[in-house]
């Protein structure tokens, strides 16, 4: 007999295996169903299983107690450990899927509300109706909507479908066990779920078939001893299909490692991502799936009303919103999902219309709502305390120009874009079973928006809408708001919406939360003492002593402070620039052997109007703001991006150089002699700098800008408003660099907000001058 005591240590990812391998390979199961549900539950009481399935269960416990740190050498040697997990003919089915193309769906509106509701209408098809598939609901809530649609659609799917099978789903694609008679069926409801319901976004999912022992060691031939292995990996090592497959390792112990952490699970999970990227692309696969070759496409006409996106026919007029726009099909239901998940009832439009479509019978995830229920809860008292006290009813924004109407620079708005960095290394690493990877899912999320919700509740409070005389927030001037929009949190991805004041330091504050709630578990963090060390001589700040970076994963963030009118699309365009260019310093610093730094960066910048660039970012700070200098040197007239603790520092420094009474003229004056070479504008700045009458702030400025920031390479001075900049001892050019902050201080001045100082009153914010 199967004791209670085994039982109670199967997970519940192994549950799920063990509900597939007793399915069977058939559309109907090889036992009853109801054994099924008496072995499901016996499971997860600890309880007897039944009979009829009890080999099956102690296959999976068997395949569960493999050590961790065993790897056979040898082909030979893993079919002579573990000759029962292969000797089986049942097959196990596993599914990856999720839209695609997301960006380009959430960001073809112009308008906030129709942002917020196609990233909504993502989101609940993401966490609430494919998860509702495997009968798995967000607060326990059953959808009946999803489970009819289910059985309407793929008869026979849901009966096979049960919580454990899934791995994750909320980093916004979908990883999950089914039996493999269903694999084709479940990837067909995925793909057809986002198109019914969205009409216009792509979406994908693709399945393959594993036997049980694949599921440790990764894929295995048919006749298991003819598999190739290490042996035969040494032999071809060198080959360029191996080495595109395997890497270069630089020795054998490189190419033991290397190839243990490819036969895993993670070989499986790569399998499925290559697949989904073909079919993605419109390739067949080869099994009798209907293309992907044609996506959704609505056809329009000259002589008929276009929406307001321009892009599709219009099929009613919205008549109670703004205006009464013309909407088509897509738009309407991204409209009418944005008001449910701002809980916007003040116009019932929707149901005027002749749209058959329903989303009142499905509850709309709304990210103000999770964020106002992480402040509710009791361990977050102090941190409600500071955001909005005993405020309640609070409302959130209408638009972007209501953000930007509470901002302290009235006008202004940032777009916050966050990654992860090294997700995929460390999966590739660490990440060896289907346990784990449901388990890093969720710490990755937790992490991830905890931490937005954090910075968000430090930095801002509700504020007030004053002045607005458009017609889509007419009647709202004096309400109090949540200034700020989530536009989606998926995994390690993050995009927000923000008062142009707090952005870095919202962002500053994501990835610094990001890094110690990953470090309350200990397999995150950084164990060798000397990367610890390194990491603190990378930062060009030495105003403060930096914290050393223990975390194995960190965040990287771009940043684009600009005015409240710029087009979405074209701001979250440069935003992506600017994750990019932080992403790429972050991995600069950490194959650095110099410093071998692995915490987040941040990459900023403050455009005041829409023509600042014609061309990308990185073109424009190449052609524009790098200038040959005398030597073999060059000077760059900007120094981002930033580890966290440089932008922390360059806040302090902002904040001082507001203090200090530097007459706004002679600030430009500075960064327009910046051209003219290093000499010039060190005698220029240190000429201005001791005409300052206040001693107190001249020393402040000293001390945090000119020794914080410009201290010489070779002796005791410094060399302000420069920073002098070796060249990376990962590449191959060898010209040092001068670099400095001023420009980005400039940009910075008037998003800071004076603090009184000596009687002095505080100094309200101004319209940016350029």
């Amino acid at each position: 007999m199967l004791k209670a005591e085994t039982n109670k240590s199967l997970t519940s990812i192994s549950i799920g295996i063990a509900w597939c391998l007793a399915w069977g390979n058939q559309r109907k199961p090889q036992v009853e169903l109801a054994v099924l549900q008496e072995m499901r539950q016996a499971l997860e009481n600890g309880d007897e299983v039944p009979e009829q399935v009890r080999s099956l269960v102690t296959q999976v416990q068997q395949l569960q107690n493999i050590p961790e740190d065993y790897f056979p050498l040898t082909i030979q040697h893993l079919n002579k450990d573990y000759p029962q997990l292969w000797n089986q003919d049942i097959q196990i089915g596993l599914v990856y899927g999720g839209a695609t193309k997301i960006k380009q769906y959430v960001f073809e509106a112009a308008k906030l509300p129709d942002i917020r509701g196609a990233s909504a209408l993502l989101d609940r098809i993401n966490l609430i109706d494919i998860p509702g598939f495997f009968k798995e609901y967000e607060d326990n809530k059953r959808s009946l909507t999803v489970e009819k649609w289910l059985n309407d659609e793929f008869p026979d799917l849901s009966d096979a479908l049960i919580p454990e099978l899934l791995i994750y789903y909320k980093g916004g694609n979908i990883l999950a066990f089914c039996p493999t008679a269903f694999v084709e069926d479940l990837s067909n409801a995925i793909e057809k779920r986002y198109t019914e319901e969205t009409l216009t976004a792509n979406s994908c999912a693709v399945g393959e078939s594993f036997k049980l022992l694949e599921l440790r060691f990764g894929r295995l031939k048919n006749k298991i001893e003819e598999t190739p292995w290490l042996d035969w990996y040494q032999r071809n090592v060198t080959h360029h299909l191996v080495e595109a497959y395997f890497g270069k390792p630089k020795n054998k112990e490189e190419q033991v490692e290397r190839f243990k952490n490819r036969k895993s699970f993670n070989e499986l999970a790569g399998r499925l991502a290559s697949r989904f990227n073909q079919r993605r692309n419109g390739n067949d696969l080869g099994d009798q799936r209907p293309s992907r070759r044609y996506p959704p496409m609505f056809e329009t006409h000259p002589y008929l009303i276009r929406d307001e996106s321009d892009r599709r026919s219009a099929v009613i007029k919205a008549e109670g919103l703004p205006g009464d726009p013309y909407l088509s099909e897509a738009l309407a239901r991204k409209r009418r999902i944005g008001q449910i998940a701002k809980r916007d009832n003040s116009s019932d439009w929707y149901s005027k219309t002749s749209l058959d479509w329903n989303p009142r019978e499905i509850a709309v995830p709304s990210w103000i709502k999770k964020f106002e229920d992480y402040l509710a809860e009791s361990q977050n008292s102090q941190l409600r305390d500071r955001y909005c006290g005993s405020q309640k009813d609070l409302e959130e924004a209408n638009n972007l120009r209501e953000i930007g109407n509470v901002s302290k620079a009235q006008g202004f708005i940032a777009y916050i874009y966050a990654d992860g960095n090294n997700m995929g290394g460390y999966i590739q690493k660490k990440i060896k079973t289907p346990t784990d990877y449901k388990k890093f899912s969720e710490d990755i999320f937790k992490a991830t928006s905890e931490s937005v919700y954090f910075a968000l509740a430090q930095h801002l409070e509700p504020r007030q809408i004053n002045g607005m005389t458009d017609p889509d927030s007419r009647g709202r001037n004096g309400k109090l708001i949540h200034p700020f929009e989530i536009v989606t949190i998926g995994g390690d991805d993050v995009m927000l919406i923000v008062p142009a004041d707090q952005a870095l330091a919202i962002a500053q504050t994501i990835g610094e939360k990001f890094e110690e709630i990953l470090n309350q578990n200990e397999e995150y963090q950084l164990k060798d003492i000397s990367l610890i060390h390194k990491s603190l001589s990378c930062h060009r700040y030495k105003g403060e002593v930096s914290k050393p970076s223990m975390c194995q994963l960190s965040m990287s963030t771009g940043v684009l402070i600009t005015a409240e009118d710029m087009p979405i699309y074209y701001a979250q365009k440069l935003t992506e620039q600017l994750l990019k260019s932080a992403k790429k310093y972050a991995k600069q610093l950490k194959q650095d052997k110099r410093y071998c730094y692995h915490g987040g960066t941040v990459d900023f910048l403050v455009m005041k109007s829409v023509t600042m660039i014609s061309s990308n970012i990185g073109e424009f700070r190449k052609e524009a703001l790098t200038k040959p200098g005398t030597g073999n040197h060059q000077l760059r007239l900007y120094a981002a991006p930033y580890t966290l603790h440089e932008l922390g520092g360059l806040l302090k420094t902002a904040q001082v150089l507001k203090d200090s009474g530097f007459p706004r003229s002679q600030l430009y004056q500075i960064r327009s002699l910046l051209e003219r070479g290093k000499q010039t504008a060190m005698l220029n700045y240190r000429y201005f700098r001791v005409r300052l009458t206040n001693e107190s702030a001249k020393n402040n400025l000293k001390q945090t800008f000119e020794l914080g920031w410009c201290e010489a390479a070779t002796n005791k001075g410094n060399l302000a408003p420069w920073m002098f900049k070796e060249p990376p001892t990962n590449k191959s050019e060898n010209r040092s660099t001068y670099e400095t902050i001023w420009r980005e201080l400039v940009d910075l001045y008037p998003f800071i907000q004076e603090t009184s100082q000596e009687g002095r009153a505080k100094v309200s914010m101004q319209e940016p001058q350029s």
